[in-house]
């Protein structure tokens, strides 16, 4: 296989355009089938396509939608079709109205069912196709190709294609902690005080300098008792030990005074 894909957004659809229909009554449809369905959504206004060739005598180019017939015009519910680069002939291999959907923590299956029936191969059931869309944050869809045709068997045989998009991805957790976002609380709480506050003292009290502050004189008295707190708590001798030094006093230099003034008394 030599395959050759590519992809183009649509203009705008008619507005008639059918979508999936998961096998089964309405009722019995899921909500998780509901959800995954609405997950593929911005992929349903894209065409992808893949060309196939085998060696010299067999080409094939797959045009493939998401939830939206390939050739509207044509009501055939084709959602994954065909097409033989030598003849022209086309073939649905999956239709719409007979999708089935799941998923897993990384990855979306899609299946069409109700293809075109094989001839000779696969006891002439009809074809289906299976399409693994599998998570790549930050492109939308990309990468569409076939893997391969499985048509040996007796039964259940299928064509199985792959592509990237973010629509697979699981929601990004939270790197954030309880404590980070306890401190981004409190840091915001603290952001919209002051600047509250600041603005309410200007612009209605009109109080100017630094009684601008929100609750000036409480946290002026507040920093002095934490200032007298961290000195009665860190002071290391009592209040009452003497010191380890004498200072000059007064009566030192009396005595001081006296004593030098001796030699110059008359002899």
């Amino acid at each position: 296989l030599f395959p050759v894909s590519s992809l183009h957004e649509t203009g705008a659809e008619q507005s008639e355009e059918r979508s999936c229909d998961v096998i089964g009554d309405e009722s019995s449809e899921s909500q998780m089938e509901r959800a995954l369905l609405k997950k593929l959504e911005p992929l349903s206004h894209m065409r992808f396509n893949v060309t196939v060739e085998k060696g010299k005598t067999e080409s094939y180019v797959y045009h493939f939608r998401v939830c939206r017939e390939v050739n509207s015009t044509l009501h055939d519910f084709g959602g994954l079709v065909q097409i033989d680069r030598h003849n022209g002939k086309t073939t649905v291999i999956g239709r719409i109205n007979e999708t089935q959907v799941f998923n897993g923590s990384d990855w979306i299956m899609l299946i069409y069912k109700g293809g075109d029936s094989y001839g000779r191969h696969c006891s002439g059931e009809k074809r289906r196709a299976v399409i693994m869309i599998s998570c790549k944050r930050g492109v939308t869809a990309s990468s569409f190709s076939i893997i391969s045709e499985e048509r040996e068997k007796e039964q259940e045989c299928f064509y199985l294609f792959e592509m990237d998009s973010s629509v697979a991805c699981p929601a990004e957790d939270s790197h954030l902690s309880v404590g980070s976002i306890l401190l981004i609380t409190f840091v915001s709480l603290i952001a919209v005080y002051i600047i509250g506050g600041f603005l309410y003292q200007r612009l209605v009290v009109g109080a100017k300098g630094m009684e601008q502050i929100p609750h000036f004189a409480f946290w002026q008295d507040l920093g002095n008792l934490v200032a007298d707190g961290c000195d009665f708590v860190c002071r290391s001798k009592p209040r009452n030990a003497p010191a380890a030094y004498r200072g000059v006093g007064d009566d030192q230099l009396g005595e001081e005074s006296e004593e030098r003034d001796d030699h110059l008394l008359p002899m």
